[in-house]
């Protein structure tokens, strides 16, 4: 069971800033969901 979840993890597409669909670098504590340039913080 273990393996089919580990498998269903690798074969995500990469994750896609909402605002201008640039590919993002994914940090494991960040649930963000714009890219650094689309974030304005």
């Amino acid at each position: 069971m273990i393996e089919n979840v580990v498998e269903f993890f690798k074969n995500l597409p990469p994750k896609q800033c909402v605002s201008c669909g640039e590919k993002m670098e994914e940090q494991h504590e960040c649930y963000g969901t714009q890219c650094d340039s689309c974030n304005n913080l």
